[in-house]
């Protein structure tokens, strides 16, 4: 199993996407069976609820509130590792710092730039390697 902050962008692409064979898709249905542990805080949980609940969206409030309920279940709460340097979104700064708190976890996101060019943030697609270098 692997650990993982998910970027609010991975789920809002996941969940308007028409092809359910992109790496954003993918990557939230490996965490729904298990194999990907999300992790989470309360301003995480903040920002999902809010983002994804955007009327310009259209994600239903079926698969937002399982997402939501699947995440507080099964995901692991995590205190912020705190890290010194500027980010280029300091709004991001919150799904960084969750990350660096479990060794060997990941941040899922379509943002490299956002974040420092650290081994531990991944794209969807890269994700879905190492997924596959696991099995």
């Amino acid at each position: 199993m692997l650990y993982a902050v998910i970027d609010t962008n991975v789920f809002v692409s996941a969940f308007i996407t028409h092809n359910p064979d992109a790496a954003t898709s993918k990557v939230v249905d490996f965490m729904f069976h298990g194999q990907i542990k999300p992790m989470y805080n309360d301003d995480i949980m903040a920002e999902y609820e809010e983002v994804l609940s955007r009327a310009c969206l259209h994600i239903s409030p079926l698969r937002r509130n399982a997402l939501f309920a699947y995440i507080r279940e099964c995901g692991i709460v995590a205190e912020r590792k705190a890290f010194n340097k500027l980010l280029i979104d300091e709004s991001d700064r919150v799904f960084y710092e969750i990350a660096l708190s479990k060794e060997d976890s990941f941040l899922v996101t379509g943002n490299l730039k956002h974040y420092p060019q650290e081994p531990i943030v991944v794209t969807p697609a890269q994700m879905l390697q190492i997924i596959e270098e696991q099995q």
